[in-house]
């Protein structure tokens, strides 16, 4: 809906390296970078999604609900803001 406000960075392996939030449902990568403090990435080490995961965006929900990924064959619920600090690498097709 807002494409204006997708901002796509080429990563270092040649894919494109993009938020949770800004892939599309069905897109999967591998995490890069996990930004926030301690705690948070702490956090979602436990629930699997630190650099080097693959992941792949399951769904989201509008104005700035949760957002389902998928990794190591489960389904793992975050917020937003939480997925827009995880950089991935979305290997292209």
């Amino acid at each position: 809906m807002f494409g204006w406000m997708r901002k796509r960075r080429r990563g270092p392996s040649g894919g494109e390296g993009v938020t949770i939030v800004t892939m599309k449902a069905g897109e999967s990568g591998t995490v890069v970078n996990v930004g926030g403090g301690r705690r948070m990435i702490e956090r979602l080490a436990v629930l699997g999604i630190r650099p080097g995961k693959q992941v792949t965006k399951v769904s989201s929900m509008l104005l700035s609900g949760p957002v389902t990924v998928e990794v190591d064959r489960s389904q793992v619920a975050i917020g937003f803001h939480v997925a827009s600090r995880i950089q991935v690498d979305v290997k292209a097709k």
